[in-house]
């Protein structure tokens, strides 16, 4: 378990428990993480995500803060998701995607050069499980760029780029809520500089499809599962 997922856990807990009730304000960072055995940092991204889904209240200068956990509350930060678009477009987006970035990596894998695949190596080697998600998520979209930019194609690469900047908000959402996103993306990027470095096109573009439907697969389940919230 990646120690954002840790810090995260230990807090939910507490607020479980009963050690932390609505409207309770949380024991200063320093204390909090001493305590609880993580580093600040770690303990910086589970406020953060734990904020975003409106489970805490970070109030600058003042505090951080456990929300009143009412119903209405928790179900906002689900129905953000949704709220993307209300008819499914957002999931549109990520099946044009689907079609689109995988043939670019197809068509990479017979231009790209040394010096590009140096460079994804390089990107990769930038990220690891102490990565901020904003920070995971711009990782993704450079190294996704990168390889498109090495299919040689301008007109391509400017549609992807088009919807890759569209698809922003969904992928850093499913990097708070998903455990083991940093591990996940990590391995499925290498996997697919490996394929390109070997110039076996089938094969990069199947990890490629593979790649880009776990986000959209995550979006629909969070979609349908919001919908029923709302509707129950």
């Amino acid at each position: 378990m990646a120690v954002t997922d840790e810090a995260i856990l230990k807090i939910k807990e507490m607020i479980i428990s009963g050690e932390l009730g609505p409207g309770d304000r949380l024991p200063p960072e320093k204390e909090l993480s001493e305590r609880l055995g993580l580093s600040r940092s770690s303990m910086r991204e589970a406020v953060k995500a734990l904020e975003v889904i409106r489970v805490l209240d970070v109030r600058r200068g003042d505090g951080t803060y456990v929300t009143s956990l009412e119903p209405r509350l928790l179900l906002e930060a689900m129905t953000f998701v949704v709220d993307l678009h209300d008819d499914d477009s957002i999931l549109e987006l990520f099946q044009v995607r689907r079609i689109l970035e995988p043939a670019a990596t197809a068509l990479a894998a017979h231009h790209i050069s040394a010096e590009q695949i140096a460079d994804l190596h390089e990107q990769i080697d930038a990220v690891d499980e102490s990565t901020a998600v904003e920070d995971l998520v711009n990782h993704d979209i450079g190294f996704h760029g990168a390889i498109v930019e090495a299919a040689g194609n301008g007109y391509l690469a400017t549609l992807i780029e088009s919807l890759s900047s569209h698809t922003v908000r969904a992928r850093i959402w499913r990097g708070l809520t998903q455990e083991h996103a940093v591990s996940r993306t990590l391995a499925e990027h290498k996997a697919i500089v490996g394929a390109l470095e070997r110039g076996d096109a089938e094969l990069a573009h199947a990890l490629t499809i593979v790649h880009i439907s776990g986000v959209e697969e995550w979006l629909r389940d969070a979609a349908v599962k919001a919908r029923g919230e709302e509707t129950a």
